[in-house]
């Protein structure tokens, strides 16, 4: 299915009407966020779009360590990288949402640092597998690791900071949350926007598979 057009054709298609819907669609004026909740299809989808990365992620690595199969590590790889892609995209999109909302780019929320923490974990699987040159041991200290930091994204996104004050949106004395938006909203988001992000990522990894798989091959014949 993924060597297959037709869902590129739609991934284009959703994004497209994504970005129509955000910049020209109408909106709710809610306090506080007013126009600023056209980010809504494009801050949150992203960190939805980083979480199910991640997801994908570490679910290969879990494959890797029951049958130690190099393309799981692959895959489990280039869908972290993802992850952390969709993940800097949605800290950028909500530094630039919170100038404008909380009149501060960056005001050290709980939220906030919650994310650079998790980023920063992930970041930290990146470099752990560049230091080993044995590319077994890589692969299982990696898939462990990786597996850590699937679990460390709970505490740092979304438990502690729903247990202090926060600007954020879901913790405690925050502004209006996402509640408020009307219904034309929610399916744009849930039926174009999500899809839409989600199939570029899964466009980009797959690509990025391909060009891994075909180095590995070339290593393997050299």
């Amino acid at each position: 299915m993924l060597r297959q057009r037709w869902w590129k054709i739609v991934c284009v298609i959703l994004l497209l009407y994504t970005f129509i819907a955000g910049f020209l669609g109408p909106v709710p004026a809610l306090p506080i966020l007013n126009e600023t909740i056209r980010n809504f299809y494009f801050h949150v989808a992203m960190w939805f779009c980083m979480m199910i990365f991640f997801v994908i992620s570490v679910i290969y690595s879990i494959k890797y360590l029951r049958k130690s199969d190099p393309v799981f590590d692959i895959y489990a790889l280039e869908y972290a990288k993802a992850g952390i892609l969709f993940g800097c995209l949605g800290l950028v999109t909500g530094s630039l949402w919170a100038g404008i909302t909380w009149n501060a780019y960056w005001s050290n929320d709980p939220k906030q640092l919650g994310a650079v923490v998790a980023l920063l974990i992930y970041l930290a699987y990146l470099i752990l597998r560049n230091s080993m040159p044995d590319m077994d041991k890589r692969a299982r200290i990696g898939a462990v690791y990786n597996i850590f930091a699937f679990a460390m994204l709970f505490p740092t996104l979304w438990i502690i900071p729903r247990m202090v004050e926060s600007l954020h949106p879901g913790g405690l004395g925050s502004n209006p949350a996402f509640g408020g938006e009307d219904a034309r909203m929610g399916r744009i988001f849930w039926f174009a926007a999500m899809p839409g992000w989600t199939l570029l990522g899964v466009w980009i990894t797959t690509l990025r598979i391909r060009l891994q798989l075909l180095h590995d091959k070339g290593s393997y014949h050299a």
